[in-house]
């Protein structure tokens, strides 16, 4: 499996321009997050499927000089262009290294925070991922993700072409062995993987028209099409189509757009 194929949303350059968005917009929350662990100076912290920015400017002001963060990617191009991130951040206490966290030599209960966002529902098993941060963290160390289900992604007034594209996705997504109702499961999944103290937070998107994260449904469209054509789901025309008719809804300043659950949940390794 190519690591494009492990990865639902691919590793187009627009792709790359929306991760690199989404860490801006998603940052207050992560900054929760993190205040929440509480990541002392001098903290070791690992971030799986970083992207091209993820979370490790945060982390890096977090750990301080004294600390070390390191990044983990599928994608030489995002590696490249979070490396530039850092570069011109002038981030000297993080490195990132390109491969799956699943196979690169690291070595075992070195971190002491291990975390990622919204990759367990892009990747099929994810209970490996969580296993292998799990075997990465020290004991009394952290592991923490943040994560959606797709429960109340919705619009209303309801759109026909809005949800069969949903529906397209999560055709494709379910064959790539991809579950966009994780987010449901997480506390229960890492309390299976045995950690303790596990704790979680909902929340809630409402996305009103100017708000970048309103289109992510047009920019989901982008990503899947090629797949949603060569599975027979539909013709190109027809996503072509499917497209228009929610820009057209979604340019419409009554219509009101949510996304979500996301849920962040963490919990403790013994020890």
């Amino acid at each position: 499996m190519t690591a494009a194929e492990q990865y639902a949303l691919g590793y187009r350059q627009l792709e790359h321009q929306r991760l690199q968005r989404q860490a801006e917009q998603l940052g207050p929350e992560a900054d929760w997050l993190f205040n929440e662990i509480g990541i002392a100076k001098g903290t070791t912290v690992l971030e799986i499927g970083c992207g091209p920015r993820g979370c490790l400017d945060l982390l890096s002001a977090r750990v301080g000089p004294s600390g070390r963060v390191v990044g983990v990617e599928l994608s030489p191009a995002a590696v490249e262009l979070a490396q530039d991130f850092l570069t011109k951040q002038g981030l000297k206490n993080v490195e990132v290294l390109i491969g799956d966290a699943r196979a690169l030599d690291l070595a075992e209960e070195s971190f002491d925070l291990v975390t990622s966002r919204l990759v367990l529902v892009n990747i099929p098993e994810p209970e490996q991922m969580i296993a292998t941060a799990m075997a990465l963290t020290r004991p009394g160390g952290v592991v923490a993700y943040h994560e959606i289900d797709f429960a109340a992604v919705m619009c209303d007034p309801p759109s026909q072409a809005w949800a069969t594209l949903w529906d397209l996705y999560l055709t494709v997504s379910a064959k790539n062995g991809n579950d966009y109702y994780l987010g449901r499961r997480l506390p229960r999944m890492l309390r299976q993987a045995g950690l303790v103290d596990v704790r979680l937070r909902p929340i809630m998107h409402a996305h009103p028209v100017g708000d970048p994260r309103r289109n992510l449904a047009l920019d989901f469209a982008d990503n899947f099409k090629d797949r949603i054509v060569a599975m027979d789901l539909a013709t190109e025309k027809e996503v072509d189509e499917l497209k228009r008719a929610v820009a057209a809804h979604l340019d419409d300043p009554e219509t009101a757009v949510f996304f979500g659950p996301y849920i962040q949940a963490w919990g403790r390794k013994p020890g």
